[in-house]
């Protein structure tokens, strides 16, 4: 009798461990890179992420192309705007923002490819346990591979496919669960409710927001 309540208790305990699925913590701040394989992209951006307001800010450093450039931007998701914010001369350009929020994740229906110690398992401290993921991109058009802390589901890396640049690697850093200024991701006060919207010929996405910036 005792057999078979052993080896139930082990296969549960198997079961709880096996990695799944997850969603990161709803706000965090860290820090960023994009690079492109066609090496035309380079940039590093701090960023901060309210995916219960659905908002997003980031302030890049980077080059496109060989130029360099600088770019504050906001995003309001829920109201679908998108603040180009220059605060060194308090002006802001408002535009829309045609895309939806896509909270940092792993999809349910990701395969793990999986589970590895970044550094070293040597000793406590010297390495981090994260889980690799592969899917398919929304539309079909590519592959992704994300890789998430095992405890929390902090955001590693992130790589997907593009047919103009090649393969898109995103890496995150020094991540910080909460918002210590929640006042960024408001809109700044010179970003008057009275300017204009400019219309955009192409919705606005996530890497849209790293190219061809001055």
């Amino acid at each position: 009798m005792r057999l078979p309540v052993l080896l139930t208790c082990l296969l549960a305990a198997c079961l709880a461990e096996a990695p799944h699925p997850c969603e990161s913590p709803p706000l965090l701040t860290g820090a960023l890179t994009v690079s492109t394989q066609n090496e035309k992209l380079l940039t590093y951006a701090k960023y901060l992420y309210d995916a219960l307001g659905r908002r997003v800010r980031l302030l890049e450093l980077g080059t496109y192309e060989n130029k360099t450039f600088t770019y504050d931007v906001l995003l309001h998701y829920r109201e679908a705007t998108m603040y180009e914010i220059h605060a060194h001369n308090r002006t802001c350009k408002k535009m829309p923002l045609k895309v939806e929020f896509h909270p940092l994740s792993i999809p349910k229906g990701a395969t793990l490819l999986g589970q590895v110690v970044v550094g070293s398992s040597s000793g406590p401290g010297q390495g981090l346990l994260v889980n690799s993921w592969m899917g398919d991109l929304p539309d079909k058009s590519g592959k992704y591979l994300s890789v998430v802390t095992e405890f929390g589901c902090i955001p590693v890396s992130s790589t997907y496919q593009t047919k103009e640049y090649g393969w898109v690697l995103t890496s995150f850093f020094d991540n910080v669960i909460g918002i210590e200024d929640p006042n960024l991701l408001n809109v700044p006060s010179f970003c008057s409710e009275g300017e204009g919207k400019e219309e955009q010929t192409e919705p606005v996405d996530f890497f849209s927001l790293f190219q061809n910036k001055k």
